[in-house]
């Protein structure tokens, strides 16, 4: 993901490799729906809504965000969550994940779903560097365009 980030502007260097190796994201902050590694790297229910509380601080935290990309459904699906635990919606059935889906939410942020970036996507093809690298263009893009209306609405559309 470092690299990625790097080439389109996200992340001082290429490489993470401790956390005192001089990365410094750029315009973008990471955090996760889930804090521990599952078996089978498939959250159940509860983990998710243990750690929920923890990511509604975050980005409760995050004043001026434009763009949120959300990695794989778990993401996406925990950022509706968050969503509709603070009031800003009453439902999620607007919202379909896709990989390239987005949509702008009734609180302006934009939401970018991608596929997550796991060995099981990555090695299957699912994902691939061109996909991955396409949805951060896309969000360099969106986080860098004005709003011209106010009353945002809910817009949804494919990344090519």
């Amino acid at each position: 993901m470092y690299p990625i980030l790097h080439r389109i502007g996200f992340a001082s260097q290429p490489n993470a490799d401790s956390r005192d190796d001089g990365l410094r994201l750029l315009d973008a902050y990471i955090t996760a729906a889930v804090r521990c590694a599952p078996p089978d790297n498939k959250p159940s229910p509860g983990e998710i809504a243990n750690c929920a509380l923890f990511l509604d601080r975050e980005l409760q935290a995050l004043k001026r965000m434009k763009v949120l990309v959300a990695l794989g459904r778990i993401g996406f699906d925990a950022y509706l969550n968050h969503l509709k635990r603070v009031g800003v919606l009453t439902s999620k059935s607007a919202y379909s994940f896709a990989h390239g889906a987005t949509y702008t939410m009734p609180n302006g942020v934009i939401l970018l779903a991608s596929y997550h970036p796991s060995n099981q996507n990555t090695a299957t093809g699912k994902l691939t560097v061109a996909m991955f690298e396409q949805i951060f263009l896309t969000a360099r893009k969106l986080a860098s365009t004005p709003v011209a209306d106010d009353r945002l609405r809910c817009e949804s559309h494919r990344v090519r």
